[in-house]
């Protein structure tokens, strides 16, 4: 695997909310247009977020727009790695309203995935973007995820999720999973693979007053948490997750 010249990978998660900015949960309603109208702001918002990608090696975004009428038919992620000089990207569209919003999940990364896959969840508009990088037993596997509100469509969704993650070794869950980890669907996702619970646990949402710890990035027991963190900026209504992790010195290679 080439990329980070040390054993330390530093990874983010953010749910972007298409660039928009939410403040008070008012908001929801009286900025209910920016959910289907481009604005300059959105993308003043996305240029702060992109001078800050470089500090980081891997990034998984939630609710990054595809390409639609609210993101002036731009794709917000490839946009975000061009913007930032981030070599590598990828994204999954998922919920489409028309044409007028186009949610996807998205990987900005500056090391080169050996394969990235889409894989549809179970239940309507969610996915999960899955990508390997070194070969073999070294390899490292990464998935970004974005999760439904509902409890029962969750435990299906991660229950989908475990059996895809089940054979690898080496592996680092990231998102927008809308629960806990003390959940019941998240206990059985530690119990059907090897993600550990989180020790450090961050609380992330809302972002202007955070009290659910809703967004996570889960590793499996040889990917050491150094130390993990929000960003003090708000790019939405979610804090985006930061995190350094420690890999096996097999795993990290200039």
């Amino acid at each position: 695997m080439s990329g980070p010249s040390s054993s330390h990978l530093r990874v983010l998660s953010c749910n972007i909310l298409a660039g928009a900015s939410i403040q008070r949960y008012r908001q929801y309603v009286t900025r209910s247009w920016a959910s289907v109208l481009p604005s300059r702001a959105k993308l003043d918002n996305l240029d702060s977020l992109a001078r800050i990608l470089p500090e980081f090696d891997v990034i998984g975004l939630q609710e990054t727009d595809a390409g639609s009428l609210r993101s002036g038919f731009r794709n917000q992620t490839r946009y975000l790695a061009d913007s930032s000089g981030m070599p590598f990207w990828s994204h999954q569209p998922n919920r489409q309203m028309a044409r007028l919003a186009h949610s996807a999940n998205g990987l900005i990364s500056r090391i080169e995935p050996r394969q990235v896959v889409d894989y549809p969840l179970p239940g309507r508009g969610r996915g999960a973007l899955l990508a390997h990088f070194g070969e073999g037993e070294e390899s490292l596997t990464v998935m970004v995820a974005h999760l439904s509100l509902g409890p029962q469509a969750r435990e299906r969704q991660l229950a989908f999720i475990a059996e895809l993650l089940g054979a690898h070794r080496h592996v680092i869950l990231m998102g927008d999973l809308n629960t806990d980890a003390d959940s019941p669907e998240m206990r059985r996702l530690f119990r059907r693979t090897s993600l550990q619970p989180p020790g450090d646990v961050r609380a992330t949402f809302p972002s202007w007053r955070p009290r659910r710890a809703i967004d996570h990035i889960l590793l499996s027991p040889d990917l050491r948490l150094n130390r993990q963190w929000t960003l003090p900026d708000a790019f939405s209504d979610h804090l985006p997750l930061a995190a350094e992790i420690e890999l096996p010195m097999r795993l990290a290679k200039p």
